[in-house]
């Protein structure tokens, strides 16, 4: 599974535009990494499908792109209708990548 982060928009926007977006392959990862990432994934899926009213003029949004077994997932919230599976999945990846 390939998972890749996206920021866009906030106090940020000019520069966000410039940084590519973060990508992670689960094969990387130790087993139980992987699994744990897989579980954010399955339960973020549903919640983000929602439409979810409400936007912020400055608010952060984030695109979460799951290419799994030939299929993509596209995940897209923001900071003001984020649900908190979709927070969870976020707060993972934004570790693992604070710590690479």
């Amino acid at each position: 599974m390939k998972v890749t982060l996206a920021r866009h928009g906030g106090q940020a926007a000019a520069i966000l535009l410039q940084l590519p977006p973060k990508v992670l392959d689960t094969d990387a990862l130790p087993k139980n990494a992987a699994a744990e990432l897989a579980q954010l994934v399955a339960a973020a899926a549903p919640a983000a499908e929602k439409d979810r009213p409400g936007r912020a003029r400055d608010a952060m949004s984030y695109t979460i792109t799951v290419e799994d077994g030939g299929r993509s997932t596209v995940l897209a919230q923001s900071d003001t209708t984020m649900s908190p599976a979709f927070a969870a999945l976020l707060g993972w990846l934004e570790k693992h990548f604070a710590q690479q």
